[in-house]
């Protein structure tokens, strides 16, 4: 993943991300390279539905079915707290409170990296997701001791915006 280069970092020297379907699930991993002691990272708790998770340290993932304006949003913080969002188009849509949703999140820290795993059911957000063709956009959010830093595939705009459908850099293949 790249770094906005409107919000330089010291903090955080590299963020690798990968996925993978299997069946109806997607797995994420994030890992964050750097000075983790530095990373102002939200505390642990039981895993429930938080708003406005963006505002901190937080993974995200982005998937859309090729060619359809609708899409979603995964918000995966290392507290556990998770959100998801559904959209008909550009940022028009509404949080969804299933508890269903819930994705599983893992977090391991050492003192150089912060590993955030997720596992999602594609199937219980949309039937289509879990057999369709999808573009798919990670980015990261990281609350640093030196300021935020946005990170995603890639950074279609001047500002950070993980909506842009520019920035939905993966293409999943259908199952």
């Amino acid at each position: 993943m790249r770094c906005h280069p409107s919000s330089p970092t010291v903090t955080v020297r590299a963020i690798d991300a990968s996925l993978h379907r299997i069946g109806p699930q997607l797995e994420l991993t994030f890992r964050l390279l750097g000075d983790i002691r530095r990373i102002l990272i939200p505390q642990s708790k039981p895993a429930s539905i938080g708003s406005e998770l963006w505002r901190h340290t937080c993974c995200e993932v982005f998937i859309a079915i090729e060619g359809e304006a609708r899409y979603h949003e995964f918000n995966f913080a290392p507290s556990s707290e998770w959100a998801v969002y559904e959209f008909e188009g550009y940022r028009h849509g509404a949080p969804l409170t299933e508890e269903r949703l819930a994705p599983q999140i893992a977090v391991h820290c050492t003192k150089d990296t912060l590993d955030l795993t997720a596992s999602i059911r594609l199937d219980l957000v949309s039937d289509a997701y879990a057999v369709a063709p999808l573009s798919i956009g990670l980015a990261a959010v990281v609350e640093g001791r030196d300021g935020f830093s946005y990170w995603a595939l890639r950074h279609p705009r001047e500002k950070p915006d993980f909506h842009d459908r520019g920035g939905f850099a993966l293409r999943l293949e259908g199952a």
